[in-house]
This record gives structure tokens, C-alpha cells and sequence, in this order.
């Protein structure tokens, strides 16, 4: 046998690609004349593996002497079966557009053939270098890797002199790169790259993909290749459609059920009904076989791919047979999970980690054993040599040293990004991948190359590849095998992608010409859509069910199911193969790498992820130091007296306390890794609770660190115990403490099912572990119904170990005021230390007897402590590891419309109340004939309807547009001399690649760019643009940004109202509203709420509606579409364009920027602007009919000349090299620039505006007012849309309700009935300080709300000058307010009457729910001003644990007045709001309380002889209060208080201040509203203004845009 080239051992050889035999009864007719060829083939095939032997494609072929002619049509050219005749001669064919992947997607129908869907090759004696002697084709080193189901009618082979493609050629085009094509008749593919590169790619492939790997691999002897189901059903529970909740569904929840109950009987009561979501699907797709799942949104596509990824979770019942090489899915979930593997939309991965790093992660865990790897190869050899791999054949290897990113951090391009993710599925090896919509946001050509790169992928790893598409292009469903369209669950059609346009057209439909195959496919399911053959109008099948009996009485049924049995029969021979080659080590295949080391894995990636943003890192720890320095000068130097004892006490809860408001941010950490996590489950890269434990081992230094640079300065500031023992056992009690408490919260995480429920659990937790560690009330004081939290609480024993440590040797020198009596009388021996655990006659207080008198606490309980703090560690990382293994990902479920209650269509009311599946409101409302058929232009409904939509007859130009920014340290220009002009009654198409700068021209036009420098002439009818132009215009954007509790028809009365100008009568405006919701054929979803992506309108919906918004607003002057068709399926696109066409014909000016149209909807439009890279225009004019004016331009110009099968809007992009990194043509800017039509269209302008500015003066650019309405007109329709979200979003709301209902409950329990000892006294304190201490996530609850007010303010209603930031901002707040009121009214009656207030008089209980209220205000205004600085939620909430730390700790708590040192006294003390709200609270809750002290404590001395106790002190009380009591023996008791206004005095809290208290207290609620508005004003565009005021080039800069204006 000839050796291999290059040296390459013959052990190396490529694997075979081919994917699948050829059909049973194409294998019958050849088998008689190549029966020869046919043994010779498969006795060579022995050697190879099952698979490879069973998939011989080549023996196509007539005679291996024979060539193959190639006929350039629309459809694909294949060879013929053997002995029929060329239908036509060889003809040259142009490959300009042709990508090398397309040569290794279609693969070869012979050892001789090459072939390119749509494309055809002759390849002839170009490929003869590629080649060897015929005599070679029996080696098997190649066979084609296309692998669709081939007909009969194929052209006959003819004889050319050619060889087997080598290994050396099958790599040149497996490696995807870009080829050069030498002349527009022949195609000699020229490889980009070097042969070095080349050389060390095709070892490197060989190595990873070779035979020998095959032979020597256990794991891929054993792999369960080939996917199979019969008979799947999946059925789900849910109506498909609901009403929208609102916060009176809890009070009338129960009348409304007993009403249904009596009205409707016991059906009333049921459950929901199942509904079945996919119905009796069979087929099988082969390894190397790619799949293409069409059907619109909702259809059943992702439960069809989640179902077949054995992702089964959610749905309520699956039924029929699903097999993964023969094995049942009840087996390979159990065994066998890392072969398959469900890639859902987005790209999921860590932002901070570099590509390099994902992937070799990702290596790292999916590296077979010894076994499964070649001999003498270790793993990090294995890892190193696929990464390299993986990176050239993906075109990645630039980007490996980059990070992923995310919105916030800058990392690789959506398109590179898509890579990653095809190559970390590639490194799983997964036998079956399922890929769910995954182009959506890409451009047509980064789409081509993602599905380039998933052909290659399927063909080089022999897999099973499924892939759901909305938007294919031929050139996109040409890489496909096989095509399955799915529509209400059912199957319409499956079998191979050349045979479905023969099978619709069967039945009668008729292909449009130039359109698509997948959007001919898609179109048959929409009634409006299909266009149906002349004399089928009464035979054709109307719905899916119709549509599946006809599938199931076809040719295409029976060939499926002859499909699967004979690949049932290899799968046998595959299954015998596996049983005699599983191992022990093969015998299970869940995850690849033992458990220890999956943890050391992922506790090395956890590094690095935290190392990729030492930004974030270094800003924690430098924030860490500067609060340690804080709370260190708060308690400075703390004497070792009674004077200290309080503080000492304080500073330690406190140095527990702030780690445990640390650890909050993991409850955030937890939900924004979650979706990867899942993701990596699901493809078995390592278990949930291996990642649970590598976050607590990454703990361990982070958490050191962390302790040590707050215990460092605050232990040594504060003057704790200065030995070396005590501050060492300090830190490890800190320490271990820490690290429970960060397990503690990820363990709640991880149980729970959304931040928002984490969220009201830990504001329970955290007061909690706060009031039950011993310091705010002592465990003698706790109630037995509370007490036993103290045994589950680990802050409880790191209190205690903390207090034992500090105080076992320190002797307590007693000074006053613990020093009882003073005065000029008093000596030592009759005098006593009012601190509990004084001993009689003494002044020193041993600290072992106070902490055990004060706490129970003792100093033999340190160790035994330390050590259930660690059993409590263990614990909570136990629970995490349950938690994340108890996470499903991809769980199923069907998407869901809400309705408005009573705005529902009558037949969803009929069907919710009847407890019936609801159908898709749109489809059932076409059945009944509801809706209106846009291409039906006779229609004097219609025309009325369009006609009824504002026209307008300006014209608007703009000349000279540049737009710089800066850009690491120099400028950027994005936008190049760009001119052009929209005009009423035309559809302009605004096109160019991915980076040329559509989206950025689009939005400089509409005047919404507010960064970087613009300069330009824009006029409209050759004037200056008015101060109303961004109202006058409607932009709809690319993102459906809306409210997302508002319905459709709300959501286009507001734009009315507010956006019509003020002397249109409110009736009239809406009116117009729904004279639109009838030209866009929303009637039936015009009560629907917007909602959300699953809950709520779904994407073809919704882009409905932010078209709808902007019409509704009656656009004066023209209207800006950006990517209106992005994200949707080819129905829904072709839709949406026909309708801007419509507006387009009824006198509307539109520009649309659009993603490489097909050929179909480019033809919509009149004009083009066409940009290239660096934002230069290379066309712009009229397109001309079938595009004709843009083609002759091109072609004129010395372009390659378009085909009439070709896309123009393809072809203009090819021509120019958009995308192209190898482009070496021509510069198009140049060309235009120099161009007579450049200076066609520059007069143009000019004529356009002499014309328009000398024509009469148009009130439209004269309309000086930036906003249509007046400010209160603004504020009030606000206002009233933010009490609707409000009243509609009750999860919110009742979860602030609980929080304070809880929260109270909890603290009036806690201090239930509360006495009138002196540790009484300080338990009000606490009580109060406990209600403060609500405020922290009730404010993490409500800033996510003002937050998504600003979020879509900002997106798209500041832009288009709806109404004033001052309307958004009061919209936000006025809200919160009455639900605030109500929600502390709430808590003060849970927490007032059973506490504090029991026996209190009226005046002090309303003094103080007034005071509850001003709270209420004042955290609501505090929050919402952190957020309004803040430009996310995850800083907003970093940001309230720093605030709150700053306002507690000067409030005279946790450092009373007297202790607090003379700096912060002096003037943080009386700034700190919390000091009066505590004031206010403590002065009436302690006023004219009488104090009793228990016995252990009173201060006990002896009087001196010859006086009684009273007359001993009775000066001292006089001065200092209290009161003094004779006991037993003669010896004095003294109490420090005598009643509770003493206490308060010792807090510098005043009850004859408690109205200005309050006026404070409300000063600074103001001053927080203030300071949201003023906050929201510099976010939202005032710091820009600020600067441009004070910088001299933006006032340079304006005064010439005035002159210009002023010249123009």
C-alpha cells in the first residue's frame, strides 16, 4: 500500500468522514454492478472501526475510472446513479463567494468528486497535485464527508484523470481557511496559510483524530454513535396562556375559586390540563449527520432538541423510544451523560477567564484515561495538542491570550465567542450535540461560519449534530444532511434537505421564486405565508394535524422509517462491538476525571477567574483596609477599664458582623455562575459539588487575607489584648468563622431557586445570626421559643470564643461612672464597680467573672467552639454540594401569554375557564378568519388603515458625517464622510458587514449619540433640525426594550399621549392607537402584557409592538428601523418588511439597517446606503428592479459578475470583501468616492434642499419644544404606568411585605413582654437598633425596580424625548411610598404592641409609628439615591453594606456618645442619620420607664460606719441617678438607673428632643430624594453637560455647529 505524505505513518491515517450509507433501495441498484468494488472496499474497511466500515459512500460511483461533469444550477449537483446520463456539459462556474469549509461540508460523492451545493466545482486537473494513483482508492484514507441522502437522478460520471485526495488535502479544507481564487473559470484553491503551519496542523490533526487514535482508544470504540427515536411524545401541564397577576390575587384568590367552584363545579378545582407539546416523532440522524430543525417560535424546536439531549427535566410525561447507539436514554443519563450535550442560546462562559484558559479547562476535564490515549502520551501532552488544534481549526488562535467578556468586561467578538463555545462542545466529544438557535444576533456570515465550523465539527469527531435555525440561508441549510419542520408540536417533514422542497411541492405548494429553502419550508405553516399551486387550493393540508397525516402517508415517512431499520441492524453490530472492547474504565463514562481531581480543576480555574479581574480584587481588599481604618479610629485605643468593657464587646461583634455583611455579595456570585455551571453539568465537565468544594478551597487564602487586613488594623488600633497567642487564635477564630458564613449564604443560594426568594431568606438570616450571638441580648435573657437559635447559630460561638480570648487574663480596673458612689465621701473599700462580676468591696473586675455574670460565657468552651464553627463549615459546604447537584439545567416548560384581566380574547377566557390547552392566539384568530391579509392591497379595509398612518413629505439629508471617539490613548474615526438623504415614500436599506458601522451611523442620524465628537450638515428640507426632531422621529431599536407589565395597547397609549403633540385631543391620539394594533394585526393580543422572553409576547411579538410604539407616536418626520428582523424566523422577517413597505407606499420615510437579507425581502426595498469597514459609504443610489442599477454599478467597476441565481445582497458584500481578512482587492470607498454617482447624489442633496429650504416654512421643523406634553402631563401618565407595574409585579411587593412582617415577628419575639431591669433597658436599645437594621435588604429588594425605570428610560425614552428625566425620577419614587406605608405600618403593629410598646401611652405608640413611617421614607430615598449613582445592581448592591456599616457605626450604638473618640464626635455623629431615627425611636420607648435591677446587677459596697446606705449615696445620686437599696447583711445594692430617660441619658439620647429628632429625620428624607434627582440628572446625561461647560474645545466645537446651522 502506497505510504502517506509528508512521512506520515500509515497508522495515522485520517478517520473516515462519511457520515452515512446511501439509501436502502440506491445501495439495492448499485449493489448488482459494483458488487465487486463492494467487497474489496469492506474488506479494507475491517481495519477500521464499525462505523467506518458500514459508511462507504464512494462506491456511488459507476467505475472508479470514471469522472463526474458538473451542471451550474440552483439546485445542487450530484453525481448519477450508475448508468444514467448527463442531463448537460461541463460549464465553468464562478467561486468567488465559495469558502473552503463548503468543499469539506458537501464532501465528495466519490473519491473523485468535490462538489459544493449551490456552488458546483469542476474540479478537474486543478486538483491533480492534490491526488495519487487510482490504484490508491482502495486504501481508505478517504471518503467524502457530505453526507445527505443522495437521489437517483444524478448526472453520470465521466473519466478525468485523478487520484484519492490525501490526507494532506482533507485537512487544507477541513482547517476552514479562507481560500483566493485565481481567476473567475478556474478555481485553484491557494491555502492562506503557511506549509509550515499547514504541515504542523495536519500532524496535529492526525494525532487527534487519526486511526491510530481510533485503534488505540477505548473510549471511541466504545461510543454510543448515532441517535434514534420512534414514536416520541412529550406531553407538558399549562394552558399555554394566563392571566396576569396582580397584588389582589391573594385577598381574592379565595372568593374568586368559591365563585368558579359554585359556577363551574368541581372541574373548577382540577389541575391545569396537560397539553401535548411534541406528538409521535420518529427518525434517526447517523454519526457525521447534521440535522436542521425549522419551525416558528413556540413551535416545539427547543423541547425537541432538550428532549432528544435527554435533557428531561419539567416536562410531565415522555413517551416512546429514544436511543443513543442503541442504548435507551434511561441508561446513557445513568451511565453515559458526557455523550450528549444540549447547547442552549447564549454563550455561556466566565468573563474574566481568557479563551486559552476556557478551553484548556475544558480539556483538562474531559481528557480520556491511559487507556483511551496513545501510547506514551500524557495528559498534558493530550491537552496541549488538541488546544492547538481547536484553535487553528476555529480560527481562534489570536484571541487565546484574550478574555471571554461580558457586557461589562471587554473580551473576544460575539463571533469568536460563538467559536469558543463550538470548540469547548468539540472538546467534549460528545456523540450527540443539540444546538438551540444559537445565530441569533449574528450576521449572515458570521452565521455561515459558526454552522461551517459545526459541519466540520460533526465531520471530524463523527457525531450526530442537531441544530434549530429561525433564519437559514441556502448556503447555511446546504451544510445540512437532513431537515426536520416542526409546527404545534407536530412533524410536518423529516428526511433529507433534498427532498423536502419535492415533498411540499407535492402536496401542492408552490416555491416563490428566489426564495430560500428554509424559508419556503417555514412558510408552509403560516397560512397568510404559503403560496399554493394552481388547482390545489381545495387539496392541499391546512393544519398540522392534516400536515402530520400527510407526512405519515408519504414516500419521505417510509423511507424514515426504512432509514432506521437498516440502521438498526448496524447498531447491533455497534453494540456487540462496544460490550467486547468496555473496560471497567469505559463501563461508566459520566465524567472522565475521578473526583479529587475534578475539585483540583476547578479550584485551579477558580484562581484564575479570580486573578482575570484583579481589578474587582484589589477594590475589595483596598476597601477592606479603608473600612478597617474606620471602625480601627472608632474604637482607638481602648483602655483596659470599665470605661472599655462596653466598647471591647462592641468591636468584637463588630469584626464579626462585617465579614458577615461581606459574605452577602456570594448570594449574587451564586446566581450570576449558575447558568455556566449548569452548562458544564451538562456536559459533564465535572460535578456540581466537585465546583461546591473548589469554591471553599479557593476560600481559604481570599478569606485569610481578607481577615487579616481587617483584624491587623482593627485589633491593633482598638488596643485588644496585646500577646501574640490571643491575636493568632483572634484571627483563626475570625477565620474559620468567616468561612461558614460565606458557605453559609452559597449554601442558601444554592437550595433556593431565585435571587429574589435568597434574598427575603437571608434578610430573616441575618437578624438571626445577629441578635442571637450573645451581644444584643445575653442568652439569660433569651425566650424559650427563640433560645434554641443560639445552638445553630456559628456567629453565637464565634462570639463567645472571641469574648473568652479578650477577657480570660484582663483585670478590669473599675473608673466612673462603673465606679458607685463618687464624691468627695467615698474611699475604696466602701466603694463598687457597677459592672456585672464585681466582687464585693472591690474596684478590679476580674474579665473571667464578667463574661461569665454578663454572658455564660467561659474560657474552656474556646476550642470546643472553634470546633463546631468548622462542624458548621462542613455542614454548609455539604448542603451547597447538595444544592448544585440538586439544580437541573435546561429544564423544559412551554412559553406562556399573559393577559390583562378581562382584556383576554374570548376564546383563550373560554378555554382558561374550561381548563382547555389554549392555542397560539394569532393562529386561532386566522382560522376564524379575524385577520387581515397584508398582501391582499385591494383590500379597502387595509388601504384605509395604512392611509390612516401619519405621512410625512420631508426630506431629510446629511453631508459630511464623521464621528470620532477616543480609543486607548489616540482617536477612532467609526464614521468617514458618510452622506445620503431619506425621502417620504421610499424603503432605504442601510447594509454593510459586522463592524462597519450601521448601527453607529443609525444612531448619529437620529441624533442619539452622546459620547465622542459628531460633525456633519443635517437639515431637514434643507433646514436646521428642529429641537423636537428625536420626538418627530420614531426609532425602533434593535432591542425590544419596553415595561414589561404593561399590555400592548397601554404600551402604545403612553407613546400616544405623551409623544402627539399637546393640542391633539387625548381621544383622537387614542383612536390612532388602535387603528395601528389593527394595521400590525395585534387585536388579539392588544390585552397581552409585554412581559418577558417566555412569559409573555414572544420575539416576533414584540418586535410588533416596538414598531407599533414608535408609529403610535405618529412620527412627523421620518422613522429608523434597527435590525427589525434580527432574532426572528423567515416567516416572521418577511412579515415585518412586507409591512414596512406598506408604511413605505402610504408615504412614510424608513431607513432599516438589515443583516444580509435573502433575495426575497432585499427586493422590498428602493434605495441602499452601503457601508464598508472604518464607516465609509461604497454605494449608495436606488437599487432598480431584481437590484440591477447596484449590480451594473459593481460589475462596471470590476467586480466578478453576478449570477442570476445569486443573492445581490450577498453578492455586493462579497464583491466589496466585507469580512474578508485576505481581501487584497480594490478600496470600494475609493471607487465611490470617485465616482460620477457620488457626484450625482451630492447634487442631489443640494437641489433637495435649495428646493425644500426656498418652499414654504413646514411647521414640523419648526416646532421648538423638546417634548410634546407639558412636565406635569409627563409626570402624571408616569407615574400612573409605574403604580400599574407596581400593582401587577406582586411577588415584589408581597415579598417586601413578608420581609417586614417576618422581620417584626422575629424582633418582638425576641424581646417579647420586655421587663424593666437594666439589661431591659439596653434590650429596647437593641430592639430599636434591630428594626434599623431591616433597612439593608429591603433596600437590595427595591433597587433593582428604579433601576429597571432608568434602564429603559436610558435605552429608549430619554432618546426619543418622551418625557423628562424629572418624570422618571418622580415616577420612581411616588410608588414606593404608599406600599411603604403600608409595609411598616405592618411591621409596627408585629413588632410595637408584644415588645416595647406593651403599657406605652397613645401619644409615645403614634409618636413612634410616625417615626416608622419617616423610616420607611427615609430607606426608600437612601437606596434609590445608592442606585442612582450606581451603573448596574450588582455595584448598587456591593454599595449598601459600606453605606450601612458607615451609618451604624456612628449612630451611638455599637459606640455609645460618651466612648466615642473626639474626631467623629464632633461631627460624624451629628451627621449620621441613623442617630436621630435612633433618638426618636429610643427616647419615647425608655421615657418615664422605671428600673428595677436583677440581683447580679447591682454594685455592692458596705456603707461607712455610722451611715445608711441612702445617706452614703445619696449626693452621688443627686449627681449621677440611679438608686440604692439596702440588702441582706447591711450592704448597699446599687443600680445604675433608676428609670429609663437615665439610661438614655447614658446614649446622649434626650426625650424632650424627639420632635426635632423628627424634623432631622425628615430633613434627610428630603435631602436623599434630592440627591436621586441630582444623582439621576449626572447619570443621565448632567456630568456630560458639566464638562462640556468647563471645556474650552466643546464650546469651540459648538459655537461652529451654531455658525454652521446660522450659514445653513
Amino acid at each position: 500500500m502506497a505510504s502517506m505524505p509528508h512521512g506520515r505513518p500509515e497508522a495515522e491515517a485520517w478517520p473516515s468522514t462519511s457520515a452515512n450509507s446511501f439509501r436502502q433501495q440506491y445501495m439495492a441498484h448499485t449493489n448488482s454492478t459494483n458488487s465487486d468494488m463492494l467487497e474489496a472496499a469492506y474488506a479494507h474497511e475491517q481495519s477500521h472501526s464499525e462505523e467506518n466500515m458500514r459508511r462507504n459512500e464512494f462506491i456511488a460511483t459507476s467505475s472508479p475510472h470514471q469522472g463526474t461533469s458538473y451542471v451550474p444550477s440552483e439546485k445542487t449537483a450530484k453525481p448519477s446513479a450508475s448508468g444514467s446520463q448527463s442531463s448537460s456539459t461541463e460549464q465553468p462556474v464562478d467561486h468567488s463567494m465559495q469558502r473552503s469549509s463548503n468543499l469539506i461540508s458537501q464532501g465528495a460523492s466519490s473519491r473523485d468528486d468535490l462538489s459544493i451545493p449551490g456552488h458546483p466545482i469542476a474540479v478537474t486537473s486543478t486538483l491533480q497535485d492534490f491526488t495519487e494513483a487510482d490504484d490508491e482508492y482502495a486504501d481508505g484514507r478517504f471518503q467524502p464527508i457530505r453526507t445527505s441522502a443522495m437521489t437517483d437522478n444524478r448526472p453520470k460520471s465521466q473519466k478525468r484523470n485523478s487520484g484519492a485526495l490525501t490526507d494532506d488535502d482533507i485537512f487544507r479544507v477541513l482547517s476552514r481557511r479562507r481560500t483566493n481564487t485565481s481567476d473567475h473559470h478556474g478555481s485553484e484553491l491557494t491555502p492562506v496559510i503557511t506549509q509550515e503551519e499547514q504541515a504542523e496542523i495536519e500532524r496535529l490533526m492526525s494525532r487527534m483524530f487519526g486511526r491510530n487514535r481510533r485503534e488505540n482508544s477505548e473510549e471511541e470504540k466504545t461510543r454510543h454513535v448515532g441517535l434514534m427515536f420512534k414514536n416520541l411524545t412529550v406531553k407538558g401541564m399549562g394552558l399555554g396562556a394566563a392571566l396576569q397577576p396582580t397584588l389582589s390575587d391573594p385577598f381574592l384568590g379565595l372568593p374568586r375559586l368559591l365563585t368558579k367552584l359554585f359556577s363551574k363545579g368541581q372541574s373548577a378545582s382540577s389541575k391545569p390540563p396537560i397539553r401535548t407539546i411534541l406528538n409521535d416523532f420518529t427518525g434517526c440522524v447517523r454519526p457525521g449527520e447534521m440535522l436542521l430543525v425549522l419551525g416558528r417560535p413556540g413551535s416545539g424546536c427547543s423541547t425537541f432538541l432538550k428532549v432528544l439531549a435527554n435533557q428531561r427535566f419539567g416536562f410531565e410525561s415522555i413517551t416512546g423510544d429514544v436511543t443513543y447507539g442503541g442504548t435507551d436514554a434511561k441508561e446513557m443519563g445513568k451511565n453515559y451523560r458526557g455523550e450528549i450535550v444540549y447547547n442552549p442560546e447564549d454563550d455561556l462562559h466566565y468573563a474574566t477567564l481568557s479563551v486559552k484558559n476556557t478551553l484548556a479547562f475544558a480539556l483538562k476535564t474531559r481528557t480520556p484515561g491511559k487507556e483511551s490515549r496513545n501510547e506514551g502520551e500524557s495528559r498534558a501532552d493530550y491537552v496541549k495538542e488538541f488546544l492547538r488544534v481547536v484553535a487553528k481549526l476555529f480560527w481562534i488562535e489570536h484571541t487565546l491570550g484574550t478574555k471571554v467578556g461580558d457586557e461589562f468586561v471587554r473580551g473576544v467578538s460575539g463571533g469568536e465567542k460563538k467559536r469558543v463555545s463550538i470548540a469547548e462542545a468539540m472538546i467534549t466529544r460528545a456523540s450527540t450535540q443539540c444546538w438551540d438557535n444559537s445565530t441569533r444576533g449574528l450576521d449572515a456570515s458570521t452565521a455561515l461560519e459558526y454552522v461551517e465550523s459545526l459541519r466540520t465539527l460533526t465531520n471530524m469527531a463523527h457525531i450526530s449534530t442537531l441544530v434549530a435555525l429561525y433564519q437559514a440561508g441556502e448556503s447555511l441549510y446546504e451544510l445540512f444532511d437532513k431537515v426536520v419542520l416542526i409546527d404545534e408540536g407536530r412533524c410536518l417533514y423529516y428526511g433529507s434537505t433534498q427532498n423536502a422542497v419535492p415533498y411540499f411541492e407535492g402536496l401542492g405548494f408552490e416555491r416563490p421564486a428566489r426564495w430560500t429553502t428554509a424559508d419556503f419550508l417555514t412558510s408552509v405553516t403560516d397560512p397568510h405565508e404559503r403560496k399554493v399551486r394552481e388547482g390545489y387550493a381545495n387539496r392541499i393540508p391546512r393544519s398540522a394535524e392534516q400536515f402530520e397525516q400527510a407526512y405519515r402517508n408519504s414516500d419521505a415517512f417510509r423511507a424514515t422509517k426504512s432509514d432506521i431499520d437498516s440502521f438498526n441492524q448496524e447498531l447491533e453490530i455497534q453494540r456487540k462491538e462496544r460490550l467486547e472492547n468496555r473496560s471497567k474504565a469505559t463501563k461508566q463514562r459520566n465524567y472522565t476525571l475521578p473526583f479529587h481531581k475534578q475539585v483540583i480543576e476547578c479550584t485551579h480555574r477558580q484562581f484564575l477567574i479570580m486573578f482575570g479581574d484583579k481589578l474587582t480584587l484589589g477594590g475589595k481588599w483596598g476597601g477592606i483596609v479603608f473600612q478597617a481604618l474606620i471602625v480601627g479610629s472608632l474604637f482607638y485605643n481602648m483602655p483596659p477599664t470599665s470605661a472599655g468593657v462596653f466598647l471591647r464587646g462592641g468591636v468584637l461583634f463588630l469584626l464579626l458582623l462585617f465579614n458577615a455583611l461581606l459574605a452577602l455579595a456570594e448570594l449574587t456570585a451564586v446566581f450570576s455562575s449558575r447558568s455556566i455551571l449548569l452548562k458544564h453539568k451538562s456536559f459533564s465537565f465535572y460535578r456540581p459539588s466537585a465546583y461546591a468544594i473548589a469554591q471553599t478551597v479557593v476560600d481559604l487564602p481570599l478569606v485569610l487575607v481578607q481577615v487579616l487586613l481587617f483584624d491587623i488594623v482593627v485589633y491593633w488600633m482598638a488596643n485588644l489584648a496585646p500577646t501574640a497567642s490571643q491575636f493568632f487564635i483572634s484571627v483563626l477564630i475570625l477565620f474559620v468563622q468567616t468561612l461558614s458564613i460565606y458557605s453559609l449564604f452559597r449554601a442558601m443560594g444554592a437550595l433556593v431557586s431565585s435571587l429574589d426568594v435568597a434574598t427575603r431568606v437571608t434578610g430573616v438570616a441575618i437578624q438571626a445570626l445577629i441578635v442571637y450571638t450573645g451581644y444584643l441580648i445575653p442568652p439569660q435573657k433569651m425566650h424559650p421559643w427563640f433560645k434554641w437559635l443560639i445552638w445553630i447559630n456559628p456567629v453565637q460561638y464565634g462570639f463567645e470564643a472571641l469574648m473568652a480570648n479578650e477577657f480570660y487574663n484582663l483585670d478590669i480596673e473599675c473608673v466612673p461612672p462603673s465606679l458607685v458612689p463618687l464624691g468627695p465621701m467615698a474611699s475604696p473599700e466602701y466603694q463598687s464597680c457597677a459592672l456585672q462580676g464585681s466582687q464585693q468591696g472591690s474596684t478590679i473586675v476580674n474579665g473571667a467573672d464578667y463574661i461569665k455574670t454578663a454572658f455564660t460565657y467561659d474560657r474552656v468552651h474556646l476550642w470546643r467552639n472553634i470546633g463546631i464553627i468548622i462542624a458548621f463549615w462542613l455542614l454548609f459546604v455539604f448542603l451547597t454540594m447538595v444544592g448544585m447537584e440538586l439544580q437541573h439545567p435546561n429544564a423544559g416548560g412551554g412559553a406562556v401569554t399573559i393577559f390583562k384581566r378581562g382584556e383576554a380574547p374570548k376564546s383563550v377566557t373560554r378555554a382558561m375557564e374550561n381548563g382547555n390547552v389554549v392555542e397560539d392566539e394569532e393562529k386561532a384568530a386566522a382560522a376564524d378568519g379575524a385577520k387581515l391579509d397584508l398582501e391582499d392591497s385591494s383590500s379597502s379595509e387595509l388601504g384605509q388603515l395604512v392611509k390612516g398612518v401619519a405621512k410625512n413629505d420631508s426630506v431629510f439629508t446629511y453631508q459630511n458625517v464623521n464621528y470620532t471617539i477616543p480609543y486607548e490613548g489616540g482617536e477612532r474615526r467609526l464614521l468617514n464622510d458618510v452622506q445620503g438623504y431619506v425621502r417620504p415614500g421610499k424603503l432605504t436599506a442601510l447594509m454593510g458587514a459586522s463592524g462597519a458601522g450601521k448601527t453607529t451611523l443609525l444612531n448619529t442620524l437620529a441624533q442619539r449619540v452622546n459620547f465622542g465628537v459628531v460633525t456633519g450638515d443635517f437639515l431637514i428640507d434643507g433646514r436646521p433640525l428642529p429641537k423636537s426632531f428625536q420626538r418627530a422621529t420614531g426609532f425602533a431599536e434593535q432591542m425590544d426594550v419596553h415595561e414589561p407589565t404593561a399590555t400592548v395597547r397601554e404600551a402604545l397609549r403612553f407613546s400616544a399621549l405623551l409623544r402627539q403633540p399637546e393640542e391633539v385631543p387625548i381621544e383622537e391620539k387614542y383612536d390612532y392607537c388602535e387603528r395601528i394594533i389593527e394595521l400590525l394585526e395585534m387585536r388579539d393580543i392588544a390585552g397581552a402584557t409585554i412581559g418577558k422572553i417566555g412569559q409573555g409576547l414572544n420575539q416576533e411579538q414584540r418586535k410588533r409592538v416596538t414598531i407599533a410604539v414608535e408609529l403610535a407616536s405618529k412620527p412627523e418626520l421620518l422613522l429608523f428601523l434597527d435590525e427589525p428582523t434580527s432574532g426572528l424566523d423567515s416567516g416572521a422577517a418577511f412579515n415585518i418588511v412586507r409591512f414596512l413597505r406598506k408604511l413605505a407606499d402610504s408615504g412614510q420615510a424608513l431607513l432599516v439597517t438589515i443583516h444580509q437579507p435573502s433575495s426575497v425581502l432585499f427586493e422590498y426595498f428602493d434605495e441602499l446606503l452601503l457601508l464598508k469597514s472604518g464607516g465609509r459609504v461604497v454605494y449608495h443610489g436606488s437599487l432598480g428592479k431584481d437590484s440591477r442599477h447596484l449590480i451594473d454599478y459593481f460589475e462596471r467597476n470590476g467586480a466578478e459578475k453576478c449570477e442570476p441565481s445569486a443573492n445581490p445582497a450577498e453578492y455586493m458584500l462579497e464583491a466589496i470583501g466585507a469580512g474578508d481578512p485576505n481581501y487584497k482587492g480594490q478600496d470600494w470607498g475609493d471607487v465611490w468616492a470617485a465616482s460620477p454617482e457620488h457626484e450625482e447624489r451630492s447634487r442631489e442633496i443640494q437641489e433637495m434642499n435649495a428646493q425644500r429650504r426656498n418652499a414654504s416654512k413646514n411647521a414640523k421643523t419648526d416646532d421648538s419644544r423638546e417634548y410634546a406634553m407639558p412636565l406635569g402631563t409627563q409626570v402624571y401618565a408616569v407615574v400612573k404606568r409605574s403604580f400599574i407595574s407596581y400593582w401587577r409585579t406582586p411577588d415584589y411587593m408581597i415579598g417586601k411585605f413578608v420581609l417586614h412582617i417576618f422581620t417584626g415577628l422575629f424582633n418582638s419575639f425576641t424581646f417579647y413582654h420586655v421587663g424593666n431591669s437594666q439589661i431591659d433597658m439596653q434590650s429596647r436599645l437593641f430592639s430599636v437598633f434591630l428594626t434599623l437594621t431591616i433597612s439593608p435588604p429591603l433596600i437590595q429588594q427595591l433597587q433593582p425596580k428604579f433601576l429597571d425605570f432608568r434602564n429603559i428610560y436610558r435605552s429608549r425614552e430619554a432618546n426619543s424625548k418622551i418625557y423628562s428625566w424629572v418624570a422618571l425620577v418622580t415616577g420612581a419614587i411616588l410608588p414606593e411610598l404608599p406600599y411603604s406605608v403600608v409595609a411598616g405600618t405592618l411591621y409596627f403593629i408585629c413588632w410595637w404592641f408584644p415588645s416595647l410598646g406593651r403599657g406605652a401611652s397613645s401619644f409615645s405608640t403614634g409618636f413612634t409609628w410616625m417615626t416608622m413611617m419617616l423610616f420607611e421614607m427615609f430607606y426608600v430615598g437612601f437606596g434609590q439615591a445608592i442606585a442612582a449613582f450606581s451603573p448596574n445592581e450588582l455595584l448598587a448592591s456591593i454599595l449598601v453594606p459600606v453605606f450601612f456599616l458607615f451609618v451604624i457605626a456612628f449612630c451611638g450604638v455599637v459606640v455609645p456618645f460618651p466612648a466615642m473618640p473626639h474626631f467623629w464626635r464632633s461631627w460624624m455623629y451629628y451627621l449620621t442619620p441613623f442617630r436621630y431615627i435612633l433618638d426618636a425611636f429610643l427616647g419615647v420607648a425608655v421615657h418615664d420607664r422605671p428600673v428595677r435591677c436583677a440581683t447580679s446587677e447591682m454594685a455592692r459596697f458596705p456603707a461607712p460606719p455610722g451611715q445608711t446606705c441612702e445617706s452614703y449615696t445619696q449626693d452621688f445620686i443627686a449627681m449621677a441617678g440611679g438608686y440604692v437599696q439596702t440588702g441582706a447583711n447591711g450592704i448597699c445594692e446599687f443600680c445604675q438607673y433608676s428609670n429609663g430617660d437615665e439610661f438614655a441619658r447614658g446614649f446622649n439620647v434626650k426625650y424632650s428632643q424627639k420632635w426635632l429628632d423628627y424634623g432631622v429625620i425628615f430633613a434627610y428624607c428630603g435631602f436623599n430624594f434630592a440627591i436621586v434627582f441630582v444623582a439621576s440628572w449626572l447619570y443621565l446625561g448632567g456630568t456630560r453637560k458639566i464638562a462640556n461647560l468647563f471645556s474650552a474645545k466643546a464650546r469651540k466645537q459648538q459655537k461652529e455647529l451654531q455658525r454652521a446651522n446660522e450659514k445653513s
